[in-house]
Order: structure tokens, then sequence, then C-alpha cells
């Protein structure tokens, strides 16, 4: 691009968290209605940092030029931006604001069949909520438990998914520049990209972790939970703090090779349908639900695992804790090993895969709808900037030509 302010031309892409019917549905409508304030208030946030000038950027010099008489004002630059490079010295706040944006969109629009995933990776369901595949549980949850039920949770995962986003986004693309201009300066690195993605996942699951277990706990069939705070208070009092973290390093071990499999297919998807890397609304959103589906259904065995610690499902025909090798109600799972072989003791190696169909089923839109949303604030930011350019340009041309 021209030297006036825009960096190089670099590839940035980002990746980038009851028993009574109706008590149940009056507690999930009564998070959506919440959820619409919270969405409000992050709009007008949105809105206000767009406004302000980008910290740090170059400023665009008038160039006047003298043939003879009056001074002839030439505007440097009217081309359109390079979105893949945002205007130099772009603010943290700028990836924070998008990335939260994309991914409280990303899991609020999906939020009903996340519901149906959990409960399909339930190991020993009850015969109620026994489904044949995702638009039969859907059905079947909205029949007998009420339209809102498939919503319940949601204000949890609006909470938790909103700041994990933003340090993800804005860990990835700081760590992405920096280890791109050692790695291979000027030009796209797949390392770069993978190393920063499996950093900010130790950020992001870090504040998600807590809004999963408490979500995933709301959404399993007759949860004892009247609502969110219930489920906090009741989690800290029997179990205590450590239990919103006993996944955590589950999560962290299905999350790395997701996000490794995830940016390495979208880059190579990227390099066959928009080898220009322009902004491309159809592409962002094939590559990132195909990106999403790979990986997904590559990474299921550990997402059952970490279904499983999270809900801590009473499960019959397993050792009761301190009765050897007796038979009974199982008290607690307590790590990945665990929980694998629990797995596979009830359900052989084809219970590593329970929910598959639904996890795919929700990660293809889920991941779209992530890339766009974030593409799409990415290209308006970078628009909106140089339009911004363009304006000071003009307005310093008529104070020259004032000054003749």
């Amino acid at each position: 691009m021209e030297a006036d302010g825009f960096l190089r031309r670099r590839r940035m892409t980002a990746e980038r968290a009851g028993g009574d019917a109706g008590v149940a549905g009056a507690s999930a409508g009564a998070e959506v209605r919440w959820l619409g304030g919270r969405i409000w208030g992050v709009s007008e946030s949105l809105v206000g940092s767009l406004s302000p000038r980008i910290g740090g950027e170059t400023e665009i010099k008038t160039v006047i030029q003298f043939s003879g008489g009056a001074p002839e004002v030439t505007l440097a630059d009217t081309s359109e931006p390079d979105y893949e490079g945002l205007p130099q010295g772009a603010s943290t706040s700028t990836h924070m604001v998008a990335g939260a944006v994309a991914g409280i969109m990303e899991h609020c629009l999906m939020f009903p069949i996340d519901c149906v995933k959990t409960r399909m990776q339930s190991l020993q369901p009850e015969p109620a909520a026994r489904y044949r595949n995702v638009m039969d549980a859907l059905r079947r949850i909205i029949t007998t438990e009420g339209v809102w039920r498939p919503m319940r949770g949601l204000n949890a995962t609006a909470v938790g998914a909103g700041p994990a986003h933003a340090l993800y986004f804005a860990c990835y693309e700081k760590l992405k520049k920096s280890l791109g201009d050692i790695i291979h300066p000027g030009a796209n690195s797949h390392l770069a990209n993978g190393v920063a993605g499996c950093v900010s996942t130790l950020l992001h699951d870090a504040a998600m972790n807590p809004s999963e277990v408490v979500k995933q706990r709301l959404q399993m069939y007759n949860s004892p939970y009247r609502g969110v705070m219930d489920c906090v208070r009741a989690v800290w009092q029997r179990e205590g703090p450590g239990a919103f973290y006993r996944s955590y390093t589950t999560q962290l071990t299905m999350n790395v090779p997701f996000q490794v499999l995830h940016f390495m297919t979208y880059e190579s998807l990227q390099e066959l349908l928009n080898p220009h890397r322009q902004y491309n609304p159809s592409s962002h959103m094939v590559s990132g639900a195909l990106a999403g589906a790979i990986a997904a259904a590559a990474t299921t065995p550990l997402d059952v695992c970490k279904t499983l610690l999270n809900t801590q499902e009473s499960l019959v025909g397993l050792p009761a804790a301190g009765q050897g090798g007796g038979q009974g109600t199982h008290r607690h799972i307590t790590g990945l090993a665990h929980a694998f072989r629990t797995v596979y003791r009830l359900g052989g190696l084809p219970g590593f895969f329970k929910g598959v169909q639904a996890r795919v089923v929700y990660q293809m839109p889920s991941t779209a709808i992530s890339w766009s949303v974030y593409e799409f604030f990415k290209y308006g930011i970078t628009r909106h900037q140089h339009e911004k350019r363009i304006a000071q340009q003009r307005e310093g041309g008529r104070e020259v030509e004032k000054k003749k």
C-alpha cells in the first residue's frame, strides 16, 4: 500500500463459552430479556469505539504543487483501503470490541443447538432425554419442557463469551503480528498463526470455563438449579471453587488441537477461495464453516470428556466412592484420565463420539458467524478510518485555498 499510513499488506485472519418446565421456561425467558439489554449496551459501546481517531495513526499530508500560478492541491490517496492491514496504530480495544461482539453473536445464535449437544453427550440419559437426532431433540424439548427451555443458561454464556473472545482476538492479533515479523517478515506465516491461536486459547478458556460449567449444568435434563446464581451458589458450596475449573485442562487439551486444525483448514481454504485476501463474506463463511466442522468432528472425544467433567452426571455401574470394588453411583469424575476411563467403560469407543452430529451442526454455523462478524468489523473499521483520512485531507486542501 501507500507509505502514508497503512501497513504493508499482510494476511491477517483470526479466530478467533430444571425439573419444572414452567419454572425453567420463565427463567430462560428472563435470561433472554436480560441479554437484550446487555447487547444494547455493547452496541452503544461499539458505536462509540469507532468514532474516535485511532491512536498513533500517521497523518496524511496534503500535496501542494506550484505550477506558475495558484497552488494546486492534490489528494495523496483516494484508493480503497487494504482491510487485511488495519490502520497503523490500531488500538487493542478495537480488536477487543470486534472480538467480543463476534463471540456473543456466535454463542447466542447457536445456543439451542448447544443445549441439544450437551444432552446428547450424556452417557446415561433418562428415557425421556434420549433423542434420535438434533431436530428430534429440539422438537421434544420445546414440546415437553417449554419453548424457552433450550435457551436456559444463555445469560451465563453471554457474560463469559464477551470477555473471553475479547481477550482471544486481542491476544491473537498482537502475537500473530509480533511472531510473523520474526518468522516471516512481510508475509503470512502459518506457524505464527498457529502459535498465536494456541496461546490465545489459554486466556479464552480461563475466562470461559466457569460459564461453561454453569451453562451445561443448566442445560441438562431435569437440572435441579433454578437459575444461574442458584447454580453458582450450589456448586461453590458443595464442590468448592475448584469445580469451576475442573475441566480446564481438558478444555485446553481439546481446544489446542481444535484451533490448530481450525486455522490450518481455514487458511488453506482461503488460499483457494480468496487468494487475494479481499473482503469476501461468502468465502469467510464457507471457509469458517468447513474449518469448524472438521475440527469439531476430530475433537469430539475430548468434548465428551469435558461435558462429563462439567456436568458430573450420576452414573450407575461404577465403583462408588469409598466402596472399593462395589457398584454404585460414583460421586465425582476427577480428571481427564478418569473421564476417559469412565466413557470407555460405559460406552466403549462409540461413547467417545456421542453427540458428534450435534457438535458438527453447532460448530459449522457457529464458526461461520464468528469469522463473518469479525472480518466485517475489521473491514468496517478500516474503511471508516480510510474515509476519515480522505475527509481530513480535503479539509486541509480547503484551508490551503483560503490562505492563498
